[in-house]
């Protein structure tokens, strides 16, 4: 039996759905797509595990400012319904302060996600728990798990946002290079998935 897991990296995603495609993503609409996407092209029925969303919520000075409790609490509210999603599971990251640019914006840095999202896609890889897995993201980080799954036999699909050109592009060269298979994101397919 072939199975399926999606592994999404919510920052990524928030970029891509803001800046390319002017959407809200709709979850459920958009596993449904990814699904159906690889279904097409495989063999045979593909059943669907799980899809993992990789996020943190947003950060809190201390003590935090109105401003602040209302993101947090409305983030969170959205991770809940997430939750809710059948066969869909938060992982939480944390978000670091890490001081002020050069026109006084505060940076900020997901700690964990990346982490998480390698270890589970390689877990699920090396337990043979999938046979395809389907990554949304754009980080070259994820290459040491994308190999990992492919030694397993795991057949690893990228999709991934619009490249405008070959030196600005929303995701890594090498990571589209090690993929097995590679859908982009259009604002078709995103209109399809917004809510």
């Amino acid at each position: 039996m072939s199975r399926l897991a999606i592994f999404i990296d919510g920052g990524y995603v928030d970029q891509i759905a803001e800046r390319e495609f002017s959407v809200w993503v709709d979850y459920a609409k958009f596993v449904s797509e990814i699904t159906a996407v690889i279904s097409s092209s495989a063999q045979n029925p593909i059943d669907l595990l799980r899809t993992y969303y990789y996020h943190c919520l947003p950060y809190q000075s201390n003590p935090a400012t109105e401003y602040e409790k209302v993101r947090f609490a409305q983030k969170r509210r959205f991770f809940d319904a997430l939750n809710r999603l059948n066969y869909f599971e938060v992982r939480e990251g944390r978000l670091a302060f890490r001081g002020y640019d050069n026109q006084g914006r505060p940076i900020f840095q997901q700690k964990r996600t990346d982490l998480m999202l390698g270890l589970d896609f390689a877990l699920l890889s090396s337990k043979q728990q999938i046979t395809h897995a389907a990554l949304v993201a754009g980080d070259s980080d994820f290459i040491p798990a994308v190999e990992a799954a492919k030694q397993e036999g795991v057949s690893v699909w990228l999709f991934h946002g619009p490249s405008r050109s070959r030196n600005d592009s929303t995701y890594a060269q090498e990571l589209w290079l090690e993929a097995d298979s590679r859908f982009e994101l259009t604002q078709d397919f995103m209109q399809r998935c917004s809510r």
